[in-house]
This record gives C-alpha cells, sequence and structure tokens, in this order.
C-alpha cells in the first residue's frame, strides 16, 4: 500500500517529528507566506526523504473579511487589499498564487492544498472563478489538491477535478473522494466527519480507517493521509502502528 502519514503541521519539535514521519503538511504557509529564505532554511534542516505538502495561501480562497486574517500581519495584510480570495481573477490572487508556487518549489513539495472557507458554496460564478484560476495556471509541477468545506455536489466536484486535474481532499469518515490522481486525507476530529478538533480517535475508528484506506489502496493511487485533532501526534503513530501490524 502506497501511503504517507503524517500531521498537519508539528505537534512536537521538528527533529522529533522527522523521526517519525516522512510527510507534513505545512500551516503556516496559509496564513501568511515565509520568506524564500525562510522555506530554503526549512528545506535544508528536513531529512532529504522528508515531503513538504503545503496549504496555499489564503489570499487565494478566503476574502479578507475572514478571521483568519487576523493571523496575517498588519503590513501584508495593507498590501493584499480586498481584490483576495474565493479564487477571483484578480492581479492578487495570481500573484499569491505565483509566490505559493515559488515557496511549493523551494520546498520541493509535491502536493499544494486549496482550502476552500465555508462561504465559498456552489454557485455559477464559483464554478467561473475556479476554471479561470486553475486553467490560467501551470500546475504541472505538483499534485493540485482541493478540499470543499461547503455542500458542493458530488458530480460537480467529479466534473471540476477531471477538467482541472485536481483531486478531491476529504475527510474520509464524512465522505469518500470522487476524484484525483491522488487520494489526499485531512483528519479533523469526531467521527462522521465533525470538525471536533479536541477529539481523541478511538480504536475503533483507526480500525474502521484502516479498512477505508485499504479500499481506497485499490486504485493505485498514492495515499495522504494526514491528521489535523489536537491529539494528532497520537493518534497517527497509532494508526501508522496499525498499518505496520497489518501483515
Amino acid at each position: 500500500m502506497n501511503i504517507q502519514i503524517g500531521c498537519c503541521g508539528f505537534p512536537v519539535s521538528r527533529p522529533e517529528y522527522y523521526q517519525t514521519f516522512p510527510v507534513v503538511e505545512l500551516q503556516n504557509t496559509f496564513y501568511q507566506l515565509p520568506k524564500a529564505e525562510t522555506a530554503r532554511r526549512w528545506r535544508e534542516d528536513a531529512p532529504d526523504t522528508l515531503e513538504f505538502t503545503l496549504k496555499a495561501w489564503q489570499v487565494i480562497t478566503h476574502p479578507p473579511s475572514s478571521p483568519t486574517y487576523r493571523r496575517m500581519s498588519d503590513r501584508v495584510r495593507r498590501q493584499v487589499g480586498d481584490a483576495a480570495g474565493f479564487f477571483q481573477p484578480s492581479a492578487t490572487v495570481r500573484e499569491a498564487w505565483e509566490r505559493t508556487a515559488e515557496i511549493a518549489r523551494i520546498l520541493q513539495a509535491k502536493v499544494i492544498v486549496f482550502q476552500c472557507p465555508p462561504g465559498f458554496q456552489e454557485s455559477e460564478a464559483h464554478r467561473d472563478n475556479l476554471y479561470q484560476f486553475f486553467q490560467r495556471i501551470p500546475g504541472s509541477d505538483f499534485h493540485l489538491v482541493i478540499e470543499f468545506r461547503a455542500a458542493w455536489q458530488p458530480a460537480t466536484i467529479k466534473t471540476l477535478c477531471a477538467d482541472l486535474h485536481l483531486s478531491h481532499c476529504v475527510d474520509p469518515f464524512k465522505e469518500d473522494p470522487v476524484c484525483g490522481n491522488i487520494t489526499y486525507l485531512r483528519l479533523h476530529g469526531s467521527p462522521p466527519g465533525k470538525a471536533m478538533y479536541r477529539y481523541q480517535y478511538t480504536d475503533a475508528d483507526l480500525q474502521s480507517l484502516q479498512q477505508k484506506v485499504k479500499q481506497y489502496s485499490q486504485s493505485g493511487k498514492p495515499i495522504y493521509c494526514l491528521f489535523n485533532n489536537l491529539s494528532m501526534w497520537n493518534d497517527a503513530r497509532r494508526f501508522k502502528q496499525l498499518l505496520e501490524s497489518d501483515p
């Protein structure tokens, strides 16, 4: 089974993390992109075998009214202005993509995750934004992964992913992915897929997850399984041990 298990962010020191998991999803790239030299240092300090994935900068996906902008410096927030978020066809969003891609290349990242806000609901305008954005960016260097946090129809998602070469990111306790060249799972908390970050997965939960990834693995696609709850460090290690003990 071709599966990479890890965490969303670093729940422990980086050296300890690197000894345990082969992949990490960087979270701080979503709030504010690091300087190029900072990203270069991250890459140099990590083992060659460590794979970084990263969340795309929120300027692409989230409007300035989002509370997540509070974690952006005042200087950068002023530079961003109002023409941000929802993949809109603006120079601000295009520049945010170019800067995200630059950091991804420095990190030698294969996967970039676009996490949509709950307000990005299914509509003709939002579909048009997605087509204009992804058709204009050279995405061949990366696996581009999209996570919808509003209720989009599976048929719509399947069409979008096929047309735009995207992979559908899901919490497997909530839904199954409908398309993509890779299977990218983000586990946010309590089954059935509720974002209850304080929840600790039970042995039964992890056994259920084991069966799901076995099912997904039949496609032959690489699987990324990233834990994103407060007990992610323990839960991800337990799941890793469970898979390793499976004959």
